[in-house]
C-alpha cells in the first residue's frame, strides 16, 4: 500500500524504533519520549525485552513481518533504524506507505541502497534521513563546514577517537570488527586530538568518506575524504590495527566470528567512555569571499562564517574543527533523536538525503551542547 501525504505536512501519528533497546535505541527512545509522549515505540526481535517497554516485537531482517507490523500499528509516521538490516528492503516498505525513515546505519552499501529509493520517497511523500549519529553524522556536518570555510576543499580528513570503557551495542562492534577486515586504502595519519595529545588514527572504512565527496556542494570541487580512527587505549590500538596489517584480520570477515567476538568484548572495560571528532578540510586558491558567497541556505552559510578561519600553507587554506562528548552510543541516539523532531515538524522536503544535505540540521553540533557535547575550533591560536 502506497501512501501520499502533502508536501510540508508535519505528520501526526507514533514513531517506531527499531533496536528500541540497545545502546542507541534507548537513547532515541528516551529523547523523542520527552517531546512525543505517548507516541514512541519500541521494537526490536527480543520479544520480552519489548514486552516489559510496552513495544512491538519486529525483525529488520523481515520486509514482510515488517509490513505487517506497520499494518498492525496502523499510525507509524516514522521508522527510526538503530540497527541494520541485511539490505534496502525494509528502508522500501517504509518509503513506499508513506512512512519517514531516521537511519542510523554506517555502512555505505547499505545507505547507497537506501538512496536509491529517492524516486519512491518522492512519489510517497515521505522523507528518509541517513547518515545520521556521530560518523557517520556530526563528522558530516562538521565536514560541510570546514568545506565551505576554505571555499571548497581538495582533501578533509576524518579523526576518530573511541572510548572502549563504554557499553557498545552488539551490532556496533560487530561492524566495528568486520571492518577490520576490509582493504586499507590509505596510512595512517598522526593528529592531536583535544583531551588526549597526539594518536596515531588508522584508516577505517566509515560511510562518510564515501558519501561526502558526492553530497558535498560541487560547485565548490569535490575533495578527497579519508576517515581515521583510533581508541583511547593506545595498547588496544596499537594491537588491533598491528593484527591488521599482519593479515590477521582475515576471519573477523566471517559472521561467526564477529558474532562471537562482539560477545566476548562486549563484557571488556579497558578504557573510558569519551569520544572526539575531528575534522580537517584544505583548499587551494579560494579567497575567503568565495566561502562566504556560497550558500544554498543561510542556515549553511551562517554556521561556516561562524567559524571559518584560514591557515596558508604551500598555498593552502585550512580549517579544522572538533568536538568532544561522552558516550558515544547516547549522542548517536541524540542526533537521531533531533532529526526525527524535524522529520515530525514537517521541515523537511519528501525524498532521501544524507544529514549534510539538509540545512535544518545544519547547528546540530550546537543544539547537542546541553548534553555535554562540546564544539571547538581548531584556528591559527588553537589545538592544530
Amino acid at each position: 500500500m502506497t501512501t501520499v501525504k502533502p508536501p510540508g505536512a508535519p505528520p501526526a501519528g507514533r514513531v517506531l524504533v527499531v533496536g528500541g533497546y540497545g545502546a542507541v535505541g534507548t537513547a532515541v527512545t528516551s529523547r523523542l519520549g520527552g517531546w512525543f509522549p505517548g507516541r514512541v515505540v519500541p521494537a526490536g526481535r527480543d520479544a520480552e525485552r519489548v514486552r516489559r517497554l510496552g513495544g512491538v516485537r519486529v525483525d529488520a531482517g523481515d520486509p514482510e513481518g515488517f509490513r505487517r507490523v506497520l499494518d498492525r500499528l496502523g499510525d507509524v509516521a516514522a521508522v527510526v533504524l538503530c540497527v541494520e538490516p541485511p539490505d534496502a528492503e525494509v528502508a522500501r516498505v517504509c518509503l513506499e506507505r508513506g512512512v519517514h525513515l531516521v537511519d542510523v546505519g554506517a555502512t555505505a552499501g547499505l545507505l547507497d541502497a537506501v538512496a536509491g529509493l529517492d524516486t519512491v520517497a518522492v512519489s510517497a511523500g515521505a522523507t528518509a534521513v541517513l547518515s545520521v549519529g556521530v560518523a557517520p553524522g556530526l563528522t558530516n556536518l562538521l565536514a560541510r563546514r570546514a568545506h565551505e570555510a576554505v571555499g571548497g576543499a581538495r582533501r578533509i580528513d576524518l579523526t576518530l577517537l573511541f572510548g572502549t570503557g563504554e557499553h557498545h551495542g552488539t551490532d556496533a562492534l560487530r561492524w566495528t570488527l568486520a571492518g577490520l577486515s576490509e582493504p586499507v586504502r590509505a596510512a595512517p595519519r598522526r593528529v592531536r586530538l583535544p583531551g588526549h595529545g597526539t594518536r596515531t588514527a588508522h584508516p577505517f572504512p566509515f560511510s562518510d568518506q564515501h558519501t561526502l565527496p558526492r553530497t558535498l556542494p560541487r560547485t565548490l570541487g569535490v575533495p578527497r575524504v579519508t576517515t581515521r580512527l583510533c581508541l583511547d587505549s593506545r595498547p588496544l590500538t596499537a594491537a588491533l590495527f598491528a593484527a591488521r596489517r599482519a593479515g590477521l584480520a582475515g576471519p573477523l570477515a566471517r559472521p561467526v566470528v564477529q558474532r562471537r567476538l562482539a560477545r566476548a568484548l562486549g563484557r571488556v572495560r579497558v578504557g573510558g567512555d569519551g569520544f572526539v571528532v575531528r575534522v580537517d578540510a584544505w583548499g587551494g586558491g579560494a579567497s575567503r569571499g568565495d566561502a562566504a558567497s556560497w550558500g544554498e541556505a543561510a542556515s549553511w552559510g551562517d554556521a561556516a562564517a561562524r567559524g571559518r578561519r584560514a591557515s596558508w600553507g604551500d598555498g593552502d587554506r585550512h580549517a579544522a574543527y572538533a568536538l568532544t562528548g561522552r558516550g558515544q552510543s547516547r549522542v548517536t541516539g541524540l542526533v537521531a533523536a533531533h532529526a526525527v523532531r524535524v522529520l515530525m515538524d514537517g521541515a523537511l522536503a519528501p525524498g532521501v538525503r544524507h544529514v549534510e544535505e539538509l540545512p535544518p540540521l545544519a547547528a546540530l553540533p550546537e543544539s547537542l551542547a546541553g548534553h555535554g557535547v562540546r564544539l571547538l575550533r581548531l584556528d591559527e591560536g588553537g589545538l592544530r
